[in-house]
């Protein structure tokens, strides 16, 4: 009976550990998709040669790092940064 107990403690923390990390999923996804094209914009614009831009492109490439190790909220974070500097590259900043 014990060792039921645990075997079922152990797989509903397996399952809570695997739950935890799609946390974040949908939105880095979505934020990183509308950072890339926010970014592809700027560079049509002209904007590429700014700082701003250096530092969202990145931005966007660490983001997608981490989306591609689930570091769903670190991906979410840095993303936001990323467009929050490609609106200053593109306001000539």
């Amino acid at each position: 009976m014990k060792r039921m107990t645990l075997t079922a403690l152990l797989v509903a923390g397996l399952l809570a550990g695997c739950a935890g990390k799609t946390h974040n999923r949908s939105a880095c996804a979505s934020e990183l998709d509308a950072a890339w094209k926010e970014l592809s914009l700027a560079e049509a614009e002209g904007f590429a040669g700014t700082v701003s831009y250096s530092k969202a492109l990145t931005l966007i490439t660490g983001a997608k790092t981490q989306q591609q190790f689930e570091g769903y909220n670190g991906c979410l974070r840095k993303a936001k940064k990323a467009r929050f500097y490609i609106s200053e590259s593109r306001a000539g900043r």
